[in-house]
């Protein structure tokens, strides 16, 4: 399979953002609190939104916001959920720790999503060597607690 290098390195450049994000919120909540500082993410996230929409710069259809499936909308308050609790995480393991098991979190329920083709994606078949992958990643996180 040949993955092409601009997808991981979006991946990657996401990878980063989220650590930084992390450090920025927690730090955000510890002056503020954590559900004011997601309400405050939250807005200048929507006012940021809403200028790049005014500028033009995105690409979609509005219009069509109803044809989406009902679970495309729990996006949003989902994001509420993984702000709070990254920030909570963050707080009291320190960001390498909440990150890594975060990821393995995230990686576990990618598996399931993909093996099951689910919300309407591809299926993507489990396969032995992913969840030695998986297997890998947690030793890692119980490693990173050390």
């Amino acid at each position: 399979m040949k993955i092409a290098f601009l997808p991981l390195l979006s991946a990657a450049i996401a990878g980063v953002s989220m650590a930084l994000q992390g450090s920025f919120n927690t730090a955000l909540s510890k002056v503020i609190g954590l559900m004011e500082a997601n309400f405050v993410v939250h807005v200048i996230g929507t006012a940021t939104l809403l200028v790049m929409l005014c500028l033009g710069l995105g690409h979609g259809n509005l219009t069509r916001l109803g044809d989406a499936p009902w679970f495309a909308y729990l996006g949003g308050i989902l994001s509420i959920v993984i702000l709070y609790t990254v920030m909570a995480s963050i707080s009291k393991l320190g960001v390498a720790v909440a990150t890594t098991v975060i990821i393995v979190g995230q990686v576990s329920a990618a598996l399931i999503i993909d093996h099951f083709g689910l919300f309407g994606l591809r299926a993507i078949p489990f396969t032995w060597w992913k969840l030695l992958g998986i297997i890998l990643l947690a030793a890692g996180a119980k490693l990173m607690l050390n």
